[in-house]
């Protein structure tokens, strides 16, 4: 069942054991997908013990960490149509990557596929697939399944010239909600993104994260996200809804006030959404008004 069609991508930072795990349940998959791994700059034997257990790897080393740039990094080196991510700590399941590469080979017009998520070990859906699923996002009816705003970068297979083409991931935002920006900028080119649920990735959430820094540059990067494309209104709105929202720490206040003080930048770069994709995101709103599977409070 060797698929040609897919790479997979992997960003890592220092979670040898969790990418170990990972890279050996790529490698038992049906459609042998080539896997780049981007190493962001790991002090903990990381790129030795990848070229010691699994040679058959294209190992990046930057020299320092990257954040979710590590993707860009490595999808210069991809030559497949399709690009899949999943994160050092989930994994793809048997079948899932031929898939989402047969519903992009159906629809020529969407442009990335996001899976279903079981949290390990106990394999339990993960509280944002029923947002996936429920996505109030109007579809044409043609679409293969729920249209989505934005996605998930460890749950998603895109075109690798749609991603190309939309320019990455933003290099400023680095890691924390990095995808919304993307996503939007990818729906201006003309692309849909979906949801499948009949694909699934498996995340063992690893115990080495740092949840309040990524918790802070998530409400930085939103707030960057919506100065850099929504019109004046809904950028407003949504400012003061995460300013009445997000816990009164010390976290979202360093988020604030980074976001602020990158105003001329963000400025320089505003380009506003054309009307059709705004349209997108003003529907999600009720929704993200009351998530709580991706909320800043934790």
């Amino acid at each position: 069942m060797t698929d040609t069609r897919t790479t997979v991508v992997v960003i890592t930072h220092n979670r040898r054991p969790e990418l170990l795990r990972t890279l050996d349940r790529l490698a038992e998959l049906p459609e042998k997908p080539p896997v780049i791994v981007t190493d962001n700059g790991s002090t903990d034997g990381t790129a030795t013990a990848v070229a010691r257990h699994h040679p058959e790897v294209r190992l990046l080393s930057p020299g320092r960490n990257l954040g979710a740039v590590g993707r860009n990094l490595a999808i210069r080196q991809v030559r497949t149509p399709y690009v899949a991510f999943c994160d050092d700590d989930s994994w793809w399941a048997p079948g899932s990557l031929s898939g989402a590469a047969d519903l992009l080979d159906r629809h020529p017009a969407v442009g990335s596929v996001t899976a279903r998520i079981l949290v390990e070990p106990d394999g339990t859906e993960d509280p944002i697939v029923k947002e996936l699923r429920d996505s109030p996002v109007p579809r044409p009816d043609w679409l293969p399944g729920p249209a989505l705003g934005s996605f998930l970068a460890a749950a998603t297979v895109l075109r690798t010239d749609a991603f190309r083409t939309a320019g990455g991931f933003h290099p400023r935002l680095w890691l924390g909600g990095e995808e919304e920006l993307l996503a939007a900028d990818l729906a201006a080119n003309g692309w849909w993104l979906t949801y499948a649920d009949h694909l699934t990735i498996h995340h063992h959430p690893s115990e080495v994260r740092d949840s309040t820094l990524r918790r802070a540059h998530g409400i930085r990067n939103t707030l960057w996200f919506t100065w850099l494309r929504r019109p004046l209104r809904p950028a407003l709105r949504r400012t003061l809804h995460l300013a009445r929202t997000v816990p009164r720490d010390t976290a979202s206040l360093r988020a604030f006030a980074q976001a602020t003080a990158a105003l001329p930048w963000v400025l320089r770069e505003r380009r506003v959404l054309p009307p059709e994709v705004e349209a997108r995101l003003r529907s999600l709103e009720p929704a993200q008004r009351g998530s709580t599977a991706r909320s800043y409070t934790g």
